[in-house]
């Protein structure tokens, strides 16, 4: 299993970015996925989740109405859109399988900065 995420950079705040997560090595469209955030001193916190079929989602009350989970079930691909971005939105973002045979699969994350 391999989980690769991209997108991240610096961006000012109220701006946008889009975050991926390319899948391999399980059937995607098998599984929910997850996005979960860590700042610098703080633990790791979920995000956004996104059911197998993309038919359901939900997400943190930090990021509600800011960001939109998605996923593309032909592409292995789970997708983080981050709008009016904060301050207090930085933090390294990860993407994160549902259990597989009993392990969740993380990726190494991407790092977002939101500063002017």
């Amino acid at each position: 299993v391999q989980l690769v995420e991209s997108g991240g950079g610096l961006v000012q705040p109220g701006g946008s970015l889009r975050l991926s997560c390319a899948a391999s090595g399980f059937t995607f469209s098998s599984y929910d996925m997850s996005w979960y955030r860590q700042a610098p001193g703080q633990e790791r916190v979920l995000v956004a989740t996104i059911t197998k079929t993309g038919g359901s989602t939900s997400y943190a009350d930090s990021v509600k109405g800011r960001f939109t989970i998605s996923r593309d079930n032909a592409k292995n691909t789970v997708y983080l859109q981050m709008n009016s971005l904060k301050p207090e939105d930085t933090a390294v973002y990860y993407c994160k399988t549902a259990r597989i045979w009993g392990t969740q699969y993380w990726g190494r994350g991407t790092q977002v900065t939101v500063s002017s």
